[in-house]
């Protein structure tokens, strides 16, 4: 009774992408990514193994499509968006290295106004 069968449906961030991505296609699937896990990241906070794995693998992805991107602005507003996704996680150590990867000054302020523990 193949017609019942429920195709599961695959995560944002293990569908593969084809070709090269342009920044702000980049920024896009990143934005997506983050918009996806979010869910994800609240579970890992909670200690769930299943939503932290599904989090850390979101969270990768996210950052290795982030080192491609060559517009400096694009790549430290999707860092934002990552490092948003990590605090979410209570992954502090993870988002207080990408916290210094960001250069924006303006960028920068807003983070440490969401997140005043990275600051220190």
């Amino acid at each position: 009774m193949e017609w019942f069968a429920r195709k599961k449906a695959g995560d944002v961030w293990d569908e593969t992408v084809e070709g090269p991505l342009g920044d702000i296609d980049a920024a896009e699937r990143i934005r997506a990514i983050c918009d996806a896990a979010a869910a994800s990241a609240a579970g890992s906070a909670r200690n769930d193994k299943r939503d932290s794995a599904r989090y850390e693998r979101a969270a990768k992805v996210a950052m290795g499509i982030a080192m491609k991107i060559s517009d400096g602005l694009m790549r430290d507003d999707a860092v934002h968006r990552i490092v948003d996704l990590c605090m979410t996680a209570n992954d502090l150590k993870t988002a207080q290295i990408l916290f210094r990867a960001i250069h924006a000054s303006w960028i920068r302020e807003t983070v440490q106004r969401d997140h005043p523990t990275l600051a220190q």
